[in-house]
């Protein structure tokens, strides 16, 4: 699972080693919470020394498409564009953090990895590792010498990673759910006009798969917590959340066990606005 790992996830130390070695790296500060979609004027508070602050809700999303949830997936014409204008280059990785449970940093690398660019990891433990290993602040804005970045795939729904449409979601094999519980449950909806699940889906909020740190949990946990929600070999698993944000989280910590999941992209608010659609309730 090591390389597996390591293919989604950088720690703190290791890009120390890699900026003090003078290789380069493109560093993206994807603050945003619920409760705070901008997250720039905290990254202008301090954010990874050149590191370029990306907006999940103007760059990462395109609120144009309808029928497609609350963050409906970016062109990659538009994605192409945003990411030159970031500075990303070919042949250059790209380190992606957040300051609030990954849900930031897992949304940009799912959506870049989505459109084809090879080489982005979140920062395991995020903002909150880096100052705690203290590691140095810059304040300010930053703007890059402009990238050349390719994006390979225009329509990321049928991208380089794997996705479910709504119908496809119904008949998934495994499907899990990336909501707190009490959301999954049904007992609260602060978002949608629908309190439940899809029917058949599993609960496993995101968090659970992050340590008390907010690094991804350790090898042996991870795997038992998959199991214990029915992740085995060779399972055809889905992920979805309120609008694929915190699912791509779920999807990051299934590929770094080495498991290919696909997202629901318009998760439960695409389900939920088609009153046709079925709704579940409770634990199960």
């Amino acid at each position: 699972m090591a390389s597996a790992r390591n293919d989604v996830f950088v720690t703190v130390d290791e890009l120390r080693e890699h900026i003090a070695s003078g290789r380069p790296v493109t560093l993206l500060d994807v603050r945003w919470t619920l409760s705070e979609p901008d997250g720039e004027p905290a990254y202008l508070t301090g954010h990874l020394p050149g590191a370029v602050y990306v907006s999940l809700d103007d760059d990462l999303t395109d609120h144009r498409m309808a029928g497609r949830g609350r963050h409906p997936l970016p062109s990659g014409s538009d994605l192409q564009a945003a990411a030159r204008r970031w500075g990303m280059r070919k042949g250059i990785p790209t380190v992606v953090y957040d300051d609030w449970n990954r849900a930031g940093s897992a949304r940009a690398w799912w959506v870049l990895t989505a459109a084809g660019i090879d080489d982005v990891r979140i920062l395991d433990g995020g903002f909150a590792a880096w100052t705690a290993a203290g590691g140095d602040l810059q304040s300010g804005p930053v703007t890059p010498v402009p990238g050349d970045v390719d994006v390979s795939h225009d329509d990321l729904y049928r991208g380089a990673r794997r996705t479910l449409t709504a119908d496809q979601a119904a008949e998934a094999g495994l499907l899990l759910d990336a909501r707190a519980p009490e959301r999954f449950r049904g007992d609260v909806e602060p978002m949608d006009p629908v309190a439940g699940h899809i029917p058949g889906a599993v609960n496993l909020p995101s968090t659970g798969l992050l340590s008390e740190d907010g690094t991804l949990l350790p090898d042996a946990p991870l795997q038992a917590l998959l199991a214990d929600r029915g992740v085995t070999g060779g399972a055809d698993v889905g992920a979805y959340c309120g609008s694929g944000v915190t699912a791509a989280l779920a999807v990051a910590g299934l590929a770094a066990a080495g498991v290919d999941a696909a997202l629901f992209p318009g998760s439960w608010s695409e389900w939920a606005s088609d009153p046709d659609r079925p709704v579940a309730q409770g634990e199960r």
